[in-house]
């Protein structure tokens, strides 16, 4: 794009209530934070979110699976990109398949675009995606309070490309100003007849129907050479893309992350797990974990085996946990109580927690959309 091409876009973005900082509302566009791991295995039998946060893996009815990865590849200006590669292929598609990777966004993040009123706001999104061959997938917007949706395709090549697509306002429906999922960005790589067999609904907003939300995409399963990478996804107010995705510090997008899902991992052998505790029991002890940011609701706490922790007093009595409970969620702090099988602690002392010998601690707080 020509300098002079630049400058009107970015005037013409101004004008439609654009630009400027903080204007992307994905998180984790440039997929840099993977709380979860790098690498996840076997996928395409259920619906999650396994390695880049805030990406969620949409699946269903597919006898395709897939290899999900945070991967170095990535255009100039990144260090890493999703990727998916295809292990098992699925030729054979039923009508309600679907594949596709989804961004939910609450409804309080998108006051900006004055979706349903006359003041209503264009969309505009960007990213960068590169395939083992040519390709064309789907990327819509789906109005998850309002039913309403609209979707156009992109091409993919061997080749980092930069996709921009420009949707239009409506003026119709307006998003809750809430913590709930209102707006999905959606990245179709694989649909049943369901959702492919209209005529994508294209040129503007409008009511729902299944078979116009992914009409004329290839297939991501039709051969165990398919990969698809991702990186540099914005979503903003404007006419036109701006000309750069923006980038922001690491500490940002991980707290942004944190909103969502947070993980607390302790690697190390007797690893002490810093919080506030103490001996409620003469076998069990209470935690208070406060979490590094607000979270978008109260959590649901889970961990990887009761028998990984190991609870102690200061009298230097210790015992490996054999029970995990939860005796308080709020968005700004959990409490956990760990038991064991030995009556060893006075009760209204204080202790603390951490690893058992070798193995590795982990709990996992799960607030996403």
């Amino acid at each position: 794009m020509s300098k002079a091409a630049e400058l009107a876009n970015l005037i013409g973005n101004i004008n439609a209530g654009g630009g400027g900082a903080n204007r992307n509302v994905i998180i984790n566009g440039a997929m840099n934070v993977a709380q979860r791991g790098t690498s996840a295995t076997g996928l395409g039998g259920s619906d999650g979110y396994f390695t880049c946060d805030r990406w969620k893996m949409d699946f269903s009815a597919t006898d395709g699976r897939l290899t999900m990865s945070q991967d170095s590849s990535a255009p100039s200006g990144f260090a890493n990109s999703l990727k998916l590669d295809c292990t098992t292929a699925d030729t054979s598609i039923a009508s309600g398949e679907i594949l596709n990777i989804q961004h939910r966004i609450e409804g309080q993040n998108l006051q900006q675009f004055a979706k349903g009123t006359s003041d209503a706001k264009p969309f505009a999104v960007s990213f960068y995606v590169k395939g083992n061959a040519s390709a064309t997938y789907v990327c819509e917007l789906f109005d998850a309070d309002n039913g309403r949706q609209i979707s156009k395709t992109f091409n993919v090549t061997t080749d980092w490309t930069r996709v921009e697509l420009s949707f239009p306002a409506d003026t119709t429906g307006a998003f809750d100003d809430d913590n709930a999922s209102s707006l999905y960005l959606l990245i179709w790589l694989h649909a049943g007849s369901t959702y492919s067999s209209g005529t994508l609904n294209s040129s503007a907003w409008a009511s729902t129907t299944n078979a116009n939300r992914a009409a004329g995409i290839s297939s991501f399963f039709d051969s165990t050479d398919r990969t698809f990478f991702l990186t540099g996804v914005q979503l903003e107010v404007g006419q036109n893309a701006s000309p750069s995705f923006e980038h922001e510090n690491f500490s940002q997008t991980l707290e942004k992350c944190y909103r969502y899902y947070y993980q607390r991992d302790y690697t190390d052998t007797y690893h002490s797990i810093k919080h506030p505790c103490w001996c409620d029991t003469t076998s069990s002890l209470i935690g208070e974990f406060k979490m590094p940011v607000t979270m978008r609701s109260a959590p649901t706490v889970t961990n990887n085996g009761v028998g990984n922790f190991r609870i102690n007093n200061n009298e230097g009595n210790d015992q490996q946990v054999t029970g995990i409970s939860i005796q308080r969620t709020e968005k700004e702090e959990v409490v956990i109580k760990f038991s064991g099988a030995n009556t060893t602690f006075t009760v209204g002392h204080t202790g603390y927690i951490n690893s058992q010998f070798t193995s590795d601690a982990s709990l996992f707080f799960d607030s996403e959309l």
